[in-house]
């Protein structure tokens, strides 16, 4: 069984977080969810391994892991084994609010949705950071991230406060520092190991959203 969310004092390894989302997909390229829960709870610890920059996300995103642990434990767990299966039996079941806020606000396909979007701005602030020289700022980079991917679904208030909290980002050394893999060019290394990974993932569910016309759920 997937274990509850708790604050874990954990330090963020990218190690761990390379060989979850190596174990996120099945087979037949289904997203495993208590894997995709895993890589998030070691997100989760890097935001937050640099004070209190991200937490506008990082604590939407702790609540949002539990959702989803709950319903992988409940009685209904079997249908929530994989993203796709989740999907299916939320559908078949009428579990999904579709156009408007109305009975399911916490449905796993609508709370995975959050995550799924944030999951792409980490992405891409990470594949910058992997990219970026010493003399690069980290600010530019994640507000250049946000503002192709999670900016269009926070209002303008949340928008101020993320471009505020951006400037006071730590340098690229700092960031690398909290990786906690080795040298730059270790962890520039282990990067590029790890984000066609989470690429990958990101790509399959962002698919198979599509396809049921769930991007956009209230």
């Amino acid at each position: 069984m997937t274990n509850s969310v708790s604050l874990d004092e954990q330090k963020f390894s990218l190690q761990e977080v390379l060989v979850t989302f190596t174990s996120c997909l099945s087979e037949n390229k289904e997203v495993y969810i208590e894997h995709y829960v895993a890589g998030w709870r070691g997100l989760v610890r890097f935001m937050n391994s640099l004070g209190n920059v991200f937490g506008f996300v990082s604590k939407d995103a702790v609540n949002k892991i539990q959702i989803l642990v709950n319903l992988l434990n409940g009685e209904n767990g079997a249908h929530y084994v994989t993203i796709h299966s989740m999907v299916k039996y939320e559908l078949d079941n009428n579990l999904i609010d579709l156009t408007k806020k109305g009975r399911h606000p916490e449905s796993g396909s609508r709370t995975l949705l959050r995550l799924h979007r944030a999951l792409r701005w980490l992405e891409l602030f990470l594949q910058r950071l992997r990219t970026s020289t010493e003399d690069d700022k980290t600010s530019v980079m994640c507000s250049e991230a946000y503002n192709e991917s999670l900016s269009q679904h926070h209002p303008w208030v949340i928008q101020k406060a993320a471009s505020m909290a951006f400037y006071v980002l730590p340098g690229r050394s700092t960031f690398f520092d909290v990786m906690n893999v080795g040298t730059p060019e270790q962890v520039v290394e282990m990067l590029g190991d790890a984000l066609p990974l989470i690429a990958q993932v990101y790509q399959i569910t962002e698919e198979l959203y599509a396809q049921n016309n769930l991007l956009n759920l209230p």
